[in-house]
């Protein structure tokens, strides 16, 4: 059992199907390490591991991953029976817990998963760091006084730290991206439409935000994303159907591509991490001598100046949306006192904007798309970014002044600003990672590729992992612990 940490779910699944190992025993390991590292870290916020006992004891649907352990992270995709707080101290307060499972949480059971608890985030998934008023911060496995990330910095954190293998996460602007890379793991963010945000919302935010995991694997996010695409009836957005299944496309020839490179911040408003760039440069020579062409070049149209604005109108009107769905939900009014400071200043920015300011945005946002999607129309297979212009940040950066309640959205900048913009567009991105500091914090670079593709991606992050593997890299705080069942 001393070897289970270190496998990926795809190897902790072939175990199972082998008849080497019961589900049972995968989830009593993960759940030893969840004890044993969990006090540390604070990544697990609600224990699910009764449940999962006996879930483990009882038939399993014979999905691909039967009997493999999952984290949920705790904002959008509720589990029945289950706490569901969202990093708000008013719903924990209220005890909320939902009675259904999200229609992503369905897939996640019908493709064998077992639910071992949920995951820290942010209050309302806002900023791209783990350090909710409700909860605590999440430390970083490399570096237990710097942040994981956000919002999925809870998911990452336990995956980095070998609690379980995979964790569910959600991206609005960075938030699966960002913590893959703050914590030396693989992060796609799938296209629009690919995994359904069902039944509860047809879009959110009009589209921004977009479902699926933080892994150590390349071959665990094509896995885990074969099992989870897919539209529900009525849905608002489709993405192009895949051509074959996404773990196909691990290990075959993507042929020669042409590969630009990117490493300044868009509007090159501020200079990136010279760590951040070390990352990109990495994987451009590594893409070099797989065959790749790479030279330096990207969108134009990504460095319009009303972008940054634009989307806050947007990211801030969502917030404002939020509290008016619990409030509903809860049927109690929300004030300035039940959120934290910032979360009150942005919904009260983002009330300020009219219907009119919004759908504006959102055809400014348009439009813009069209622009960047001409580049990849005009003979360039995929983009080359850092993840972040800076790496992962000391705990308590985005601790708001009480004079400034919106200084921690616009600090939050230099950590999004290669992500968000392809939450806008649409398109698939991921982050690898590739680069590791003299202090031994990863640091992720970003691929993205046309709308659609994510075929494109899973190929060349898998030639990628072979040609620099660091499925063996560990942080020191997990020692041995990570490594035993």
């Amino acid at each position: 059992m001393s070897e289970l940490a270190r496998l990926d779910a795809t190897g902790q699944a072939e175990l199972v199907r082998d008849g080497q190992v019961s589900p049972a025993e995968l989830v009593e390991s993960a759940i030893g390490r969840i004890e044993a590292l969990n006090p540390e870290l604070n990544a697990v916020i609600s224990d699910l591991s009764d449940k999962a006992i006996a879930a483990a004891g009882r038939p399993l649907p014979d999905g691909p991953f039967r009997g493999v352990p999952l984290l949920l992270k705790d904002l959008a995709c509720h589990s029945a029976g289950d706490p569901f707080h969202e990093g708000m101290a008013f719903l924990k307060r209220l005890e909320w817990t939902e009675s259904e499972d999200q229609y992503l949480a369905r897939k996640f059971r019908e493709a064998g998963f077992v639910f071992v608890g949920k995951t820290n985030t942010p209050e309302l998934g806002i900023l791209p760091t783990t350090e909710p008023a409700a909860y605590g911060p999440t430390r970083n496995p490399w570096d237990p006084g710097r942040s994981p990330g956000g919002s999925s910095g809870g998911s990452a954190a336990a995956v980095a730290a070998g609690l379980v293998a995979v964790a569910h996460g959600n991206d609005g602007g960075g938030s699966i991206r960002i913590p893959a890379s703050h914590c030396g793991l693989v992060g796609l963010k799938p296209s629009r439409g690919r995994v359904s945000l069902g039944a509860e919302f047809g879009d959110v935010i009009s589209g921004l935000v977009v479902e699926h995991v933080l892994c150590r694997s390349v071959r665990d996010s094509a896995g885990v994303l074969d099992a989870i695409c897919g539209a529900m009836p009525g849905d608002p957005y489709v993405a192009p159907a895949r051509q074959r299944p996404y773990s196909e496309e691990f290990g075959a020839d993507p042929g020669p591509l042409r590969v630009g490179l990117m490493t300044t911040p868009p509007g090159g408003q501020f200079a990136t991490h010279p760590d951040c760039i070390a990352a990109a440069e990495a994987a451009a020579r590594t893409l070099e001598q797989l065959g790749h062409r790479v030279e330096p070049a990207h969108p134009e149209a990504i460095d319009d100046p009303e972008y940054i604005t634009t989307f806050l109108l947007r990211w801030t009107a969502g917030i404002a949306w939020n509290l008016k769905y619990w409030e509903a939900k809860t049927g109690k009014s929300i004030g300035s006192g039940d959120v934290e400071p910032s979360t009150w200043a942005l919904a009260e920015l983002g009330r300020s904007h009219s219907a009119a300011d919004y759908l504006g945005a959102v055809e400014y946002h348009q439009r813009l798309t069209r622009r960047i999607a001409e580049w990849w129309q005009e003979g360039f297979d995929l983009l080359l970014t850092p993840t972040t212009a800076e790496p992962a940040t000391p705990l308590g950066t985005f601790e708001p002044a009480p004079e400034n309640p919106l200084a921690p959205i616009m600090r939050s900048v230099p950590l999004a600003t290669f992500t968000a913009i392809f939450n806008t567009t649409g398109q698939p991105a991921i982050s690898l990672p590739v680069h590791w500091t003299a202090d031994g914090l990863p640091v992720g670079a970003q691929l993205v590729a046309a709308y659609g593709r994510e075929d494109q991606l899973i190929r060349v992050a898998a030639q990628l992992e072979q040609a620099d593997p660091w499925a063996d890299r560990w942080p020191s705080l997990v020692g041995d612990a990570a490594r035993t069942g």
